[in-house]
């Protein structure tokens, strides 16, 4: 059977996205836009990356539909293009932890390096805690992601202040912490932190991506 042109077409078009996706540095950058917007200069810092390559990286996600822009001025903001790119993600990288064998070695060498497991409980555990008052629940993410959307009560303290500021939370409650999403290192730094410091501390076993995807209820600014 002669292959139809057009079928060629719709599987080169569904390709393009694909390739769009096979780059560590954008699906980074996915990761950080999946927190709320950011401008051009915050998303190469948050990355690792010079201004010039998370720009290009960035064009090829918008060309893709990934990410969408915004103009402020003489800033220009990005962000994801829509909940499904969120969805997308998020499912891409559960999928080649399933399917991938190097994928959860990997995911253990960054999140526990040479550390033992760190404890977790999931959302419905954390919403019984939460409600009979045994817990705070820290977010320890930059202070530009838990304004753009986070956990209602919350406490904002970033992982890089969180050794000066453990004084701010309370001694006679467990504190759950959570952070960007499932595969984030910055709960498991602080729970670290927490317990060596003498307190109890446990994370919460995804993040904010997943808070999102699920449909829990989000608070924005200081809220």
């Amino acid at each position: 059977m002669e292959r139809s042109p057009d079928k060629t077409r719709l599987y080169e078009a569904f390709a393009a996205s694909g390739k769009a996706l096979s780059n560590a540095s954008r699906l980074e950058l996915l990761d950080l836009l999946a927190q709320g917007e950011r401008t051009v200069d915050a998303l190469a810092k948050g990355a690792g990356l010079n201004v010039t390559t998370a720009s290009a990286h960035l064009q090829t996600l918008k060309a893709a539909g990934f990410v969408a822009t915004r103009r402020d001025g003489v800033r220009i903001f990005y962000r994801l293009a829509g909940e499904d790119v969120a969805q997308l993600f998020a499912l891409f990288r559960k999928v080649a932890e399933r399917h991938q064998a190097e994928v959860p070695a990997a995911r253990d060498a960054y999140l526990l390096g040479d550390g033992h497991p760190v404890d977790a409980l999931d959302r419905a555990e954390l919403a019984a805690r939460s409600a009979s008052g045994a817990v705070v629940v820290l977010d320890v993410r930059p202070r530009e992601e838990h304004a753009a959307g986070h956990i209602p009560g919350s406490v904002s303290i970033p992982i890089d202040e969180l050794a000066d500021r453990i004084d701010e939370l309370p001694t006679d409650r467990e504190v759950v912490v959570y952070c960007r999403g499932e595969y984030c290192s910055f709960a498991y730094d602080a729970v670290r932190l927490l317990s060596s410091a003498g307190r109890r501390a446990i994370r919460l076993s995804d993040g904010m991506l997943e808070w999102r995807l699920a449909d829990q209820p989000v608070a924005f600014g200081d809220q």
